[in-house]
């Protein structure tokens, strides 16, 4: 599709990979395997030329095996241009993609972005950040959360038990839905505090474990149940492999043992669960907002190497 001099359109497959590269961004070097395993397609990542110089490029991701994207999570742009022509560009990208993928789709899948930790004290960094939220704001979209990605490497030291709790596998679902649903009441989360606008603490539990928990490839056996010496259930934790790196995917305390330092103990179980794998490094996210649970990973000898932006149209 041509608009101004502009040429807007997909790739053509895996052999054009080098030109949709040809922008920078830490995700480059996973798109050959994201496009072999399903969770990209090629008609879900377009280019914006001009004559044969990419000057815009975006992609959706989506876990394999789902026939509509999940995430919007490549915007970039050509830095390189004037600052009100790269960003006009982009948004000529964004709506003739998006009108061409998502035909009438009532709700936009998310935009998440990796950003450097200190993205706003830099100048250059900041200007970049900014310059792919503008896009988005220009088409309707939102800041609606900042998110801390952690990491803990095998060179930091493994968290001791405190002996305060005991772990043990999960039952069944059910159980784990239940659980669920008891963390859901007074979340810090900011997209489950948004699934509860919609739908009932069962319903986002339930919706929850379908979605994300058991479309982890790795085994379900991994999780763990926090229980009082007595038996009765504190907590949980979901260590889990995303497929790209070994996760801490979910944790969580009820309402009823809030307040009592449980988060830490539980977090030191699935990080010693997983690094007695002998994982390369362990990786988690939470909210900016969040600083309980933030306080709990620093504690644990996770640190804070990037943030994640997270915009919606919602």
């Amino acid at each position: 599709m041509k608009t101004n001099d502009l040429t807007m359109r997909p790739i053509t497959g895996p052999e054009e990979l080098g030109l949709f590269s040809q922008l920078p961004y830490v995700l480059n070097g996973q798109l050959a395997d994201d496009l072999a395993a399903g969770r990209r397609r090629p008609q879900w990542m377009w280019v914006a030329l001009r004559d044969d110089r990419l000057l815009a490029r975006l992609a959706w991701w989506s876990r394999p095996g789902r026939n509509a994207p999940e995430i919007l999570d490549i915007v970039d742009l050509d830095d390189s241009t004037a600052e009100a022509d790269r960003v006009d560009t982009g948004v000529q990208l964004l709506r003739t993609a998006m009108a061409a993928t998502l035909p009438n789709v009532s709700h936009l899948p998310e935009y998440s972005r990796f950003v450097p930790s200190n993205w706003r004290e830099n100048a250059v960094t900041r200007q970049v950040v900014e310059d792919r939220m503008t896009t988005l704001q220009w088409t309707g979209a939102r800041l609606f959360v900042e998110r801390l990605r952690l990491e803990w490497r095998p060179e930091s030291p493994v968290p001791e038990p405190s002996g305060r709790l005991a772990f043990r596998p999960v039952h069944d679902a059910e159980e784990l839905i239940a659980l669920m649903a008891l963390v859901l009441d007074g979340t810090l989360d900011a997209h489950s505090r948004d699934d509860l606008t919609r739908m009932s603490i069962q319903e986002a539990a339930v919706r929850q474990y379908e979605d994300e928990l058991v479309q982890y490839p790795s085994p379900r056996d991994w999780w763990r149940i926090a229980t009082l010496p007595n038996g009765e259930p504190v907590g949980f934790v979901i260590p889990a492999h995303n497929g790209y790196n070994p996760i801490i995917a979910y944790i969580g305390v009820v309402p009823a043992h809030r307040g009592n330092g449980y988060i830490a103990d539980i977090l030191a179980e699935g990080t010693r669960f997983l690094a007695e794998r002998d994982v390369p490094r362990i990786r988690a996210s939470t909210d900016l907002g969040n600083t309980p649970m933030a306080n709990a990973f620093q504690r644990a000898g996770y640190v804070n190497f990037e943030r994640e932006i997270n915009m919606t149209w919602s």
